[in-house]
Parts: structure tokens; sequence; C-alpha cells
């Protein structure tokens, strides 16, 4: 049973889609970190009007959640330990050096993630990709988890992909009310607890079930349809 939901990164991902989670789901608590110190003493500032992320509605959401089931702080040690789920939800810019510069993404932050979980998990862990990923990254975390625990044969961890489908400005309409909820991975006891958590506010239908390549892929796939709309919109 999943009670304790830690998110690595309190950007515009991280930070409303906890928000959102928190507010449908108070029997959770909730914790967001980040190394970033300033970043995260924004979202714990009194004046809401100074949030880090600007998105309508948000601002109503902290007020009723923060310091009580949502939490923002730079304790990645003891948030990770007591987490059942983390999700990574950090920046993936484009590679400005080596190769694929200027095309493939840059996945240091996704694996320092991962080896920071690997460092302070404990027990079963289930680890959900939120950020936008090349296909197959999941198959990199999972590798970077297992090469650094094998002095702690007590964990275990399960991938999934969670793609986020979000629009500046309609970020948490989207989060509320989305047209789908996809999640993919290998453990079907994994996908049922993350499933579990949005069936608190998102109807049984729109939550698409699927394996971690599939997932991770369909996220590419629509931002390639989106980026064809708006190329062919300019040229028009």
């Amino acid at each position: 049973m999943i009670k304790n939901i830690c998110c690595i990164g309190a950007g515009y991902v991280g930070g409303p889609t906890m928000a959102v989670i928190a507010k449908n789901c108070p029997e959770l608590n909730i914790n967001v970190i980040d190394i970033n110190e300033n970043r995260i003493a924004q979202w714990n500032q009194n004046n809401l009007d100074q949030l880090p992320v600007f998105e309508p509605g948000l601002e109503d959401i902290i007020k009723k959640c923060r310091g009580k089931n949502l939490h923002f702080s730079t304790n990645l040690k003891d948030k990770i330990s007591e987490a059942d789920m983390v999700f990574i939800s950090v920046n993936t810019p484009t590679k400005t050096r080596g190769i694929g510069a200027g095309q493939a993404s840059d996945l240091r932050w996704i694996e320092s993630s991962a080896r920071t979980i690997a460092k302070y998990a404990k027990g079963e862990t289930i680890i959900v990709e939120k950020s936008t990923l090349p296909v197959r990254t999941a198959i990199t975390i999972k590798e970077i988890l297992y090469s650094s625990i094998r002095e702690k044969s007590t964990c275990e961890f399960h991938i999934l992909s969670n793609p986020e489908f979000l629009s500046e400005g309609t970020a948490i309409n989207d989060l509320q009310n989305p047209d789908r909820v996809l999640i993919g991975g290998e453990s079907e006891a994994a996908i049922e607890k993350l499933a579990n958590i949005y069936s608190n506010w998102v109807e049984s239908e729109k939550i698409i079930r699927t394996n971690l390549w599939s997932s991770e892929l369909s996220k590419l796939a629509a931002n390639a349809f989106l980026a064809q709309r708006v190329s062919s919109i300019n040229s028009i």
C-alpha cells in the first residue's frame, strides 16, 4: 500500500503534479524534493504570488495542502528513504556537447536521480518516470539502480513510465481533467498501485496500462505530432 510519495524535481512538472495528487489524495503524504535551495524556499514562502511556477489554480491548491500532506524540502536522504513511490521529474535538456550535441537529450540529471535513489531507498520502491525521455531510458535507470545496490540486498525496485501531457497555462486543468493517463511498466502490481492513485479523480477508462517502451514512445510520438502541427501552422 502506498502511503509516502516523493518527487525528485520541484519544477514545472513536479510541483503542480504533486499538488494535484495531494489535493485528490489527502491520505497520502507527499514530499517534493530538490537540491536547489532557492527553488524550495520559493515553494515554502508565505507570499503565494511568488511561487516558482505560475499556473491558474495552483496557488489555491498550495494554500490548501502545503504543510498538511504536501511538503517541499531539500532533505533528499530522509524523504527518499521514507518513500514507497518516487517520481523522477527533472530536466532533460538537449545536449550541448559530445555525441548527439544539439539533438540528443542530456540524461545526467536522470542518472544522478537514479543513483541518489539507489543510495537512500529502503525496501520495495516504485520509481516513476515523469520527465520527457528517450525510449529505453527506464532500462538505463534500472541498470543504475541494481548496479548500485549490490550491498543492499533488501532493496527492490519497480520502474514505471507515466509521461505528462501538460500545456503551459492549463497545467492544473490538464492534471485535474486529463484526456488520458498513461502508465507503462513490467510489474502489474506496481502499475495498479499508481493507477489506484489516479482513480481517486480520473475515470477508469482514461487510465491506460501498457509496457515501458510503449509508454515512453507514446510521449515522444505525441510531442512529434505537436511539433509537426506547429511547424505546419507557422509555414502556412
